[in-house]
Parts: C-alpha cells; structure tokens; sequence
C-alpha cells in the first residue's frame, strides 16, 4: 500500500508541476489553453471550467496541455488546418512559443532544484564517516532489514572472517551476490548471529558514470553530520544537483552510443519501488528521490524525440530558420511515429521490470 500511495503522489507531483509550467506560460502569453491533462488521451474523466477542461486520460506516466493551435498528444488535426485566431500557439511570437514548450520541463528542474538546495539545510552534511564496521543505517525492506540488523550494530565478523574495518566488510559482501553469509555483530554488548545473503546490484563507482554489478544488503556506514551556513549550503545544493544532472546525461550518451545496455533502464514497475523505498525510507528521502525523479524527467522531456517537448521545440528552430510553418500534416505524422515509439518504450521497460522482478 505504501508503494502504491508513494508512487501516485510522486507521478501527480511531479506531472501537475510539469504541466502547470506549460499552463502558466500559455496563459501569460495570452494563448487558449483548451485542456490541461493528467495522463495521454483517450480522456477518462474531467470538469471544463471557462475555457479549459481539467481532465485524467487513460494512459498514465504522464500528462499534457492542449494549448489552441499546437499539434500535442491529442493529434487535433483540424485546428492545424485553418488560419491561427489571435490566441492560438501559431499566432504568437517565436520567443514565447519557445517559453511554453520549455516551461513544463524547466519547471521539472527549478522543482529539483529547490529540493537540492533546501535539503543540506535540514540534513546538514557528513562531516565524518566512521572506518568502523558499524551499521550507520538500514533500508527497509532490503536483506539487512529483513534479517533484524538495526542502527548501531557492530559487525564483528561474516563466516570464519574477523571483520576490522567498514571497507572490509564492504569488500565481502560486494564479492558474494547470492551467496548466504553469517554475519556475526555485537548489540548493546550481546553478541548475535543472522544469515544474510547479498542481492545482486548495478550501483555507481565514480563520477564518470561507470556502473558496477556487486552485492548488497541495504546498509550505509555510521557518519556524523555538521550544520551549514547559507552560502555553503547553496554549494553543496548546486553541486548535488549539477552532479545528478551531469551522470544522467552520461547515461544518455552511453545508452545512445551502446557502452550501456538498453536493458538497464527501469520502467513504472521500477520506479514504484523505489518510491515505495524512499517513502519507508522517511520524508527527506521521499523529497530526495522524487528531486531526482523530477530533474530526470525535466531533462528527458528536453530530448529532440516527437511527442516530447524537445520534438516540438525542433519544430520551432527548423520554423525559425526556414522562415515558415512546417506543413500540418508533416507535424502529425511525426508526432503519429512518436506516439508509438514512446508506447514501444514503455512497454519495452514494462517488460525489463517484469523480467527483473521474475529472474530474482
């Protein structure tokens, strides 16, 4: 239940923000915003209030807004074919065509953003990590949890190995993907044996965005945190989110290139985890993860593939440079191919989610 909640407040956020900024743009340039939607048509349920009509459609994961005169989701192919009314998308400058199709995704990241710069303020920031090997914290849900370690416990040994240092211990389990250990600690001066066996996991080794398959139980070392002064959070908040952004378009170019598998890439079914991980992880986290979400979606929607913003806004500097529309039906058939390109894609992370889940 937390995972289905978790999920459905993360997707409202983070498409309601998307979209708003789409909305608020258009309306600001004095363009007729027909529909604002959460979710690609066909239309499920909604109420028209003015000019707009607020709906939810059937295909979830997303959202648009129908702003009069621009080929969107809807595929309105009549409004395209006749001259543009004083209020329609055709009818405005350049530069506030260019400021609607960019608003929802810019949204997106000022959203990302402002989560990435307020967090160090609440949080603070490591000031030191422990070269013990003691148990700093435990995600729910993941083989540590389930096996009873909790905060503060001190890990002493796994197997016939005396553990002396949090590296050695990381060292171990990063080694033994599906092989059960027994992991001896020490709690409150009683000394406990559980078996544990790392899951298998693609984690992150540098900030050139090299991946690495290792072994996991769910457990951070011990760190004291340190507050910060205003102008050194805004640095770590900039510097957090200029990394994240810098290693998902890493990601991008790998993925484009073949360095990283098309395999690797996560669907609805593997975001609802990790939502569902975030919210057991407490508020901060949940923050932390839609940010991330959020900062992701922004720059994806900036990508020059039909349907996505970046297509339309390709429209706009090819209709820039030659001076013209491009012909109403050449945009509908591309937006037609980009339609189903997107559902291929979606089902094709549908089916690596599903693939993931069953061969664990």
């Amino acid at each position: 239940m937390t995972t289905i909640l978790a999920t459905i407040i993360i997707l409202s956020v983070l498409v309601f923000i998307h979209e708003f900024g789409h909305f608020i743009t258009a309306k600001l340039s004095g363009m007729r915003v027909e529909r604002f939607s959460i979710g690609y048509p066909p239309r499920m349920v909604g109420k028209k209030i003015g000019e707009t009509d607020y709906c939810i459609s059937w295909i979830p994961f997303g959202g648009y807004v129908k702003i009069s005169g621009m080929v969107d989701e809807s595929l309105d192919k009549e409004s395209m074919e006749k001259e543009p009314g004083p209020r329609e998308f055709r009818s405005k400058p350049w530069i506030s065509k260019f400021l609607v199709i960019s608003a929802g995704s810019l949204m997106n990241i000022l959203f990302a953003f402002i989560v990435f710069l307020t967090l160090p303020f609440i949080t603070g920031v490591p000031d030191q990590y422990s070269s013990e090997p003691i148990v700093g914290e435990v995600i729910e849900g993941r083989p540590a949890a389930k096996a009873g370690l909790q905060s503060g416990d001190k890990i002493v040994s796994i197997d016939d190995t005396n553990i002396e240092s949090w590296n050695q211990l990381t060292d171990i389990v990063y080694a033994s993907s599906g092989k059960e250990l027994l992991f001896t600690y020490v709690r409150n001066d009683s000394t406990h044996s559980v078996h544990i066996t790392p899951v298998e996991e693609k984690v992150l080794v540098n900030e050139q965005g090299d991946i690495k398959t290792v072994g996991l139980i769910g457990i951070g070392r011990k760190v004291t945190m340190r507050s910060i002064g205003f102008f050194e959070g805004i640095g770590v908040g900039v510097h957090n989110a200029f990394m994240i952004t810098k290693l998902f378009g890493i990601s991008i170019y790998k993925l484009i290139t073949g360095q990283q598998s098309i395999k690797t890439l996560g669907g609805p079914i593997a975001i609802s985890k990790m939502a569902g991980e975030s919210a057991r992880g407490g508020l901060l986290t949940f923050f932390q993860f839609m940010a991330l979400l959020s900062l992701n979606l922004g720059i994806l929607n900036l990508l020059p593939i039909p349907v996505l913003d970046g297509g339309h806004l390709v429209y706009l500097i090819i209709e820039g440079i030659i001076g013209k529309e491009i012909p109403a039906k050449v945009k509908l058939v591309i937006q037609q191919i980009g339609m189903v390109l997107i559902l291929a894609l979606m089902i094709f992370v549908i089916y690596n989610d599903l693939f993931r889940i069953f061969s664990d």
